[in-house]
């Protein structure tokens, strides 16, 4: 008995470290900057080449893994073959409900987009099953258009307050107490739903877009704003995960009234509505509209940005003397206004931030591209594959 267990448990661990190894290789390759060799993965990731090579076949063999034509100008003896993600082998499906749209995005291991579909109307007071049918069926289009790619599974993203699989609670929608996976229609693409807040998961696809550090606080714009805490890589997501909600944060107690039912809110200020509002456009407007005033030199415009700017800056400036970050990033709707909010908004941070003499706070615009919650969703679901390859090639 002691004996086979003990061959039994040396045969557990043997499989154990080879699921390690498979994860640690898979990582590697998906999050280079550039394409690496076999070799450039075995100094990375400090196992040997043997087994490197090994383990290179079986991801390449099961579609996570491809191969670059070889690197020979200029060099002796074997030329290096750079390894890259797979493209439109494996997918995964990101949806989205924000207050004024709804959208589906397949997105596959080289961050290809496969298919999407997108559907823009005022989603304030909606009812959650309708939205959420229509959702699903946005979903099957953006699949549909994906053709034949294998599914690891779906990311949805949500503006307001998670837990497990229940949106407890989104203000700005109007919903309370929902839970998404019954009402999205059956089955789910790719079997599996991670259900994710919308600003984290456009987070995640600012920091898989790699143009910045590995630390910084992330401001998604839209009618509601939402942050994401990131750390040496990696998300302070607080105690019950709902960290973030700096547009809850009361930039001025005698302010407008906001629909969480507080007042003087950073997002009645600095929200899309509000800016617009305030800009005097008219109701229909959009981002390009006041960008379009602001070029043209209109004072309401102007006014209005740097009201929104100071807002900002006296949330985000209280934020920064609390937990210490360098660099701000603008995204969402946030990012195309990036140069008209920055002065106002760096002025602000400078006199609110004690430490802003020695570690004056970047702020720059995010480069994750159009509704990256999107994508980031999309790419928590494929995180699932590459955490864990050897378990995705044996369900193949």
């Amino acid at each position: 008995m002691r004996g086979n267990g003990g061959r039994g448990g040396g045969a557990v661990r043997q499989e154990t470290l080879r699921e390690h190894n498979l994860s640690l290789i898979a990582r590697t390759v998906v999050s280079a900057p550039t394409p690496p060799s076999r070799a450039d993965v075995a100094t990375a990731t400090g196992l040997t080449r043997a087994t490197v090579s090994r383990l290179v076949t079986e991801l390449i063999e099961g579609g996570l893994v491809a191969e670059d034509a070889p690197l020979t100008a200029g060099l002796a003896g074997r030329p290096a073959i750079p390894l890259r993600p797979a493209p439109g082998t494996v997918g995964a499906l990101g949806l989205e409900v924000n207050i004024d749209y709804l959208g589906a995005r397949v997105l596959d291991l080289s961050g290809t987009v496969l298919g999407e579909a997108t559907r823009e109307r005022d989603l304030r007071g909606s009812d959650p099953a309708q939205v959420l049918a229509e959702l699903g069926a946005l979903g099957a289009e953006a699949v549909t258009t994906a053709g034949g790619t294998r599914l690891a599974g779906t990311g949805l993203a949500l503006p307001g307050l998670l837990r497990g699989g229940v949106l407890l609670r989104a203000p700005n929608l109007g919903w309370t107490d929902v839970t998404p996976a019954d009402l999205l229609g059956a089955p789910i693409p790719g079997g599996r739903l991670h259900l994710g807040n919308e600003a984290r998961f456009a987070a995640g696809a600012e920091l898989a877009a790699g143009s910045g550090g590995d630390s910084f606080l992330y401001l998604s714009g839209s009618v509601g704003i939402g942050a994401a805490i990131v750390h040496g890589g990696e998300f302070f997501a607080g105690e019950h995960g709902w960290s973030g909600e700096l547009g809850h944060v009361c930039v001025d107690p005698t302010g407008p009234a906001c629909r969480c039912g507080a007042t003087g809110c950073l997002e009645t200020y600095a929200g899309t509505a509000a800016l617009l509002s305030r800009a005097g456009l008219a109701e229909d407007a959009r981002t390009p509209d006041l960008i379009a005033a602001l070029s043209a030199g209109d004072p309401d415009a102007r006014a209005a940005v740097d009201a929104a700017a100071r807002a900002l800056g006296t949330a985000v400036g209280a934020f920064i003397n609390l937990v210490d970050v360098s660099e701000v990033v603008l995204g969402n709707t946030f990012a195309p206004l990036t140069e008209h909010l920055r002065p106002e908004l760096e002025r602000e941070l400078a006199l609110r931030v004690l430490a802003a003499p020695w570690a004056p706070a970047q702020v720059r615009a995010s480069v994750a591209g159009d509704r990256p919650a999107l994508t980031g969703a999309a790419r928590a679901a494929l995180a699932t594959v590459i955490e864990d390859p050897s378990a995705w090639l044996a369900s193949a």
